[in-house]
C-alpha cells in the first residue's frame, strides 16, 4: 500500500509540474522570441517625418540587403520575433509599426492605404535609403503591395504574406471570416455603449468562437472583463489558452479602433482597386497563401480563396504563388516556409 501510495504521490507530482509548464507556456510564449530579437541586437527607433507623423520600427545590424516587414492588422513590429534572429544573420532588418497600431502615430486621417503606404516609401527613401525587399503579413501585406506596386526603384522584390486580396473588396468582403468574426462585430461595437472591454465583447460575439467553442466563449468573456478591469493596461492573456489564442491580443493595448471601422466600411483602401494595385507591381513577387476553407453557409475561413489568390498572382508581372496549409500567420506558425522565400529575395 506504501508503494502504491508513492506511486500515486509521484504520478500527482508529475501532472502538477506539466500543468505548471503549460500554464507557463501559455503567457510566456512570445519571451524567448524577445531575447532572442534583442540578443541578435535589433533595436526599436523612431522617425519624424515631414509632415510630422511618427513611424515607430525596430532595426537591425547592416548584414545585408534591406529587409522592411509590416504586420497585420491589431499587430506591431514585434509580431516578427520568432523569425527576426535569424533573418538578421543575412538582412539589414526594418520592422515598423503600422499606423494606428504600436508605437506609431494614431491619427485616424491616416487610417487609409494611400497615406500609410505613401509614408512607408517616405521611410525606404529617407530611412533606409538603399535597395529594399519588403513583406507585409494581411492588411501590411495590402500595404506591402501597394509599396511594391507604387515605390521607386528601390523597392526590387516583395513578399505577400496571406494578404486578403480580393476578399476585402465590397462586393465579396461580407462573405469573409475577417469581416464576421473582426471587423462587423468591432463596427457594432463602437457603435454600443461600451459596456465591457472590447476583447469581451469580441469573445462573445467572434466566429471562430460560435464555430468551434460556442458554449464555452461566455466563460471566456466574463474571465476576460475581470482579468482587463485588473490589469486595464495590459494585454488579455489566458493561463490556461494556448498562443494561438493569447497572440491575437498581445498588441491590442496599442491598438486604435478606429483603424479596423475604416476596413470596415472599406475607407481604407483609399478608392484603389485590389486588381489595379497587384497589375501594377512590377518587382519579383512571392505570394504566400493560406488554402481556402468554408464553413457550412459560405463563409470564406482564409484571407483569400484559391481562385482569389490566383487572380492576384496572375495580375502581377512576374508572380509565384505558394499554397500552404495552416494558421494565417506564417512567420509565426510556419517560420521555416516563411524564412525561406524571404532569402529567395536576396
Amino acid at each position: 500500500m506504501k508503494v502504491v501510495g508513492i506511486i500515486m504521490m509521484v504520478i500527482i507530482l508529475l501532472l502538477l509540474i506539466a500543468a505548471a509548464v503549460y500554464c507557463y507556456r501559455c503567457t510566456n510564449y512570445w519571451q524567448k522570441d524577445h531575447k532572442k530579437t534583442l540578443a541578435a541586437g535589433i533595436k526599436e527607433k523612431q522617425v519624424v517625418l515631414d509632415n510630422g507623423s511618427v513611424i515607430n520600427y525596430a532595426e537591425g545590424p547592416d548584414n545585408g540587403k534591406a529587409l522592411l516587414l509590416i504586420h497585420g492588422q491589431t499587430g506591431s513590429w514585434e509580431d516578427y520575433e520568432r523569425v527576426l534572429p535569424e533573418l538578421s544573420e543575412n538582412w539589414h532588418i526594418y520592422a515598423v509599426d503600422c499606423y494606428g497600431h504600436g508605437q506609431s502615430e494614431h491619427d485616424e486621417t491616416k487610417y487609409f492605404m494611400s497615406e500609410n503606404g505613401d509614408d512607408l516609401i517616405w521611410f525606404v527613401e529617407h530611412v533606409i535609403g538603399k535597395e529594399t525587399v519588403i513583406s507585409g503579413h494581411s492588411s501590411g501585406g495590402l500595404l506591402a503591395a501597394y509599396v511594391a506596386a507604387y515605390g521607386d526603384k528601390l523597392i526590387t522584390g516583395a513578399v505577400l504574406e496571406d494578404p486578403p486580396a480580393f476578399s476585402t473588396e465590397p462586393d465579396y468582403f461580407e462573405r469573409s471570416f475577417a469581416y464576421q468574426d473582426t471587423y462587423k462585430p468591432l463596427h457594432n461595437y463602437l457603435q454600443s455603449a461600451k459596456e465591457e472591454h472590447w476583447e469581451t465583447y469580441y469573445l462573445r460575439h467572434c466566429l471562430w468562437g460560435q464555430l468551434y467553442m460556442k458554449s464555452a466563449m461566455n466563460g471566456l468573456g466574463n474571465y476576460a472583463q475581470k482579468y482587463l478591469d485588473k490589469h486595464p493596461d495590459e494585454p488579455l492573456q489566458f493561463f490556461f489558452m494556448p498562443e494561438s489564442i493569447n497572440a491575437m491580443f498581445l498588441s491590442m493595448p496599442d491598438y486604435d479602433f478606429q483603424f479596423g471601422d475604416h476596413f470596415y466600411d472599406y475607407s481604407w483602401h483609399s478608392g484603389i482597386t485590389h486588381a489595379e494595385m497587384m497589375a501594377d507591381i512590377r518587382v519579383p513577387t512571392i505570394f504566400l497563401h493560406i488554402e481556402e476553407m468554408y464553413t457550412d453557409d459560405g463563409i470564406l475561413m482564409a484571407a483569400s480563396s484559391n481562385e482569389q489568390a490566383e487572380k492576384a498572382a496572375a495580375l502581377i508581372r512576374d508572380c509565384e504563388l505558394i499554397t500552404l496549409s495552416g494558421n494565417h500567420d506564417i512567420h509565426r506558425y510556419q517560420p521555416d516556409e516563411f524564412i525561406h522565400a524571404i532569402n529567395r529575395m536576396q
